[in-house]
């Protein structure tokens, strides 16, 4: 019997936010999850995280931005996922994003926004209900 893949999440802080204690805890949490995590680190560009996502065959990648640069950032990253032909990755974001901003994102591709004090495993269950199996 074949063993089944891992999940396999690329977590993101594009632009120059320095704020990443969320990403490396959900990071850990999902790995506890069961999920195989690769962390980019701090200070990295739409192109490179999607380079990265495809270069790992990532099936989720979670933006974490904490400097108000996400209506930018996060829909530029999904732009450069699409130009690279890598249009079936999930994709979630987190941080501090406006309630407003929201409905913007989600319009961008970006399919949901975890908040502050979101559990891990409300994250880890939205991944696994909707990652396209690869």
């Amino acid at each position: 019997m074949a063993e089944k893949r891992r999940i396999r999440v690329l977590m993101a802080k594009p632009g120059l936010d320095g704020h990443d204690r969320g990403a490396k805890v959900l990071s850990l949490g999902l790995r506890d999850e069961g999920m195989e995590v690769i962390y980019t680190g701090l200070r990295q560009t739409p192109e490179k995280i999607a380079q990265a996502a495809i270069q790992e065959d990532v099936d989720v990648v979670g933006l974490s931005c904490l400097s108000g640069a996400h209506r930018y950032l996060f829909p530029e990253v999904v732009a450069q996922l699409k130009a690279r032909g890598a249009d079936d990755v999930l994709i979630i974001g987190g941080g501090s994003i406006p309630a407003e901003d929201i409905a913007f994102l989600k319009e961008k591709g970006v399919s949901a926004i975890f908040g502050p004090g979101t559990f891990i495993r409300e994250v880890a269950s939205y991944i696994r209900e909707n990652v396209k199996s690869k």
